[in-house]
């Protein structure tokens, strides 16, 4: 199989420019996704528990306001495969405007969304509302761009190419957590009153810039092929479930990320605020943790389009394992510079060595025709799992025992969980994605790989 014209030497200045606006669609569109996402769980853990559940011991209303940031997780595999389907029979682009559109509205209702004090019992259920548009989403949005960028990209460094893409998930971080950190300096009955609003008000902005750059990408030229040949797959969730070892492997080698994700943002801000850091202090951590990201994200995707998906995926999660005991030290011992020292060995490094690969290798494992469901189906399968209740579970463990020992072993189990699993994935980087069926057991399925 000869290699995708956007990759071939030859390829034209078009095309060229074609998949660099592709990418700066995808970093853009994921970073809008992710900030809207993460500002939720930010917020969730400094004002969410006294704002939407009052009465309520503190421990109490944390583990509420994350039963909630648990709810958007619980969505996105809905979200992958509603908008999985509409992407494998219509096309990537159409769903990945909807995704955007739709994630920046639910951001900027909650932070219009009156209180408890305000309207009673209907503030907390208008959140977990709002919360589930969101996770079906971003359910969509990550399996969208993330084909987006690795379809137009060719055959030799889709690793690097869709890294732009992961690398939106820090970006996102990053900018939640500066706008975040410049609002929690307001004094705290202001942010209570109004400030936690304004990072939720402003996604208006960030949406309207990356509608603006999906606007002018073209459709991936591999599900244009497949629109062609009118060889679309009736019902992809269908022929997916029907050779479930993919997805099943998507799903497990994804837990470590997710784990550590969650564990080392969204629910280290409850947990370091509660055992004495300042806000802006843990909330300068996570933004120094999301710049090392940025830089680590393309280093271990580039390397893994020369070593393989594999060998990366499993050095990030056993390094992951190896530090989650010493990361939970450093962060206990309540010195500023060490939180910060944690966060960046723990997140920005462990954690983006194991999500960086992910992207192209979650591509990689399923055919054109049914891409879109697999790769999404997949991966929210593994945020749900490993990082939509790790938060709410740790919070529990953490108020009964109190002690971080619960939260260090939920890291190191999830990163285990991906070590372990690679060992089973077939190694996928030089693997062509138009190349024919392993098992072309129905007209529907004749492009799933195992």
């Amino acid at each position: 199989m000869s290699p995708s014209p956007v990759a071939s030497p030859s390829a034209s200045p078009e095309r060229t420019r074609q998949l660099r606006r592709v990418a700066l669609s995808g970093l853009l569109g994921t970073a809008v996704e992710f900030y809207d996402f993460l500002v939720y769980g930010t917020v969730a853990a400094l004002a969410f528990g006294e704002l939407f559940f009052p009465g309520a011991d503190p421990a109490v209303g944390t583990i509420a306001a994350f039963g909630t940031f648990a709810a958007g997780y619980v969505a996105r595999p809905l979200g992958g495969v509603l908008f999985g389907h509409f992407g494998d029979r219509l096309g990537r682009k159409s769903m990945l405007l909807l995704t955007m559109g739709l994630m920046g509205g639910a951001s900027f209702l909650i932070g219009l969304l009156p209180t408890y004090d305000t309207i009673g019992v209907w503030a907390p259920v208008l959140l977990i509302a709002l919360r589930v548009l969101q996770g079906i989403a971003i359910g969509g949005e990550w399996g969208g761009a993330t084909l987006m960028v690795v379809e137009h990209a060719g055959e030799r460094r889709r690793g690097l190419w869709s890294s732009f893409t992961q690398m939106g998930a820090p970006l996102g971080s990053l900018t939640s957590a500066a706008v975040v950190a410049l609002v929690v300096t307001l004094p705290r009955d202001e942010f209570a009153a109004w400030g936690w609003r304004v990072p939720f008000l402003l996604s208006v902005l960030l949406l309207a810039v990356g509608l603006f750059v999906r606007l002018k990408v073209v459709e991936s030229p591999l599900f244009t092929q497949v629109k062609k040949r009118r060889a679309e797959a009736r019902l992809p969730i269908l022929d997916v479930l029907r050779h479930p070892r993919p997805v099943l492997l998507a799903c497990c080698v994804g837990i470590g990320a997710f784990t550590a994700q969650s564990l080392l943002t969204s629910y280290l801000i409850a947990y370091a605020t509660g055992i004495g850091y300042a806000r802006p202090q843990v909330l300068t951590a996570l933004t120094v943790s999301a710049a090392v990201a940025l830089v680590v994200l393309p280093c271990v995707s580039a390397l893994s389009d020369r070593v393989g998906r594999r060998p990366v995926v499993l050095t990030g999660a056993l390094l992951s394992a190896a530090l989650a005991f010493p990361v939970l030290t450093l962060v206990d011992s309540k010195s500023p510079g060490l939180l910060i020292l944690a966060v960046v060995l723990g997140h920005g490094i462990a954690q983006s060595t194991m999500y960086g690969p992910l992207g192209a290798l979650f591509s990689e494992m399923f055919g054109t025709r049914v891409r879109y469901t697999g790769a999404s189906l997949g991966y929210q399968g593994a945020t749900l799992i490993g990082a939509g209740f790790s938060p709410m579970i740790a919070g529990s463990l953490v108020a009964g025992s109190h002690s971080s020992t619960p939260v260090a072993l939920l890291l190191c189990g999830g990163s285990l969980v991906t070590a372990l699993t690679v060992c089973f994935v077939r190694e996928t980087s030089r693997k062509s994605l138009a190349e024919p069926a392993e098992h072309p057991t129905t007209p529907h399925t004749q492009e799933i790989t195992a």
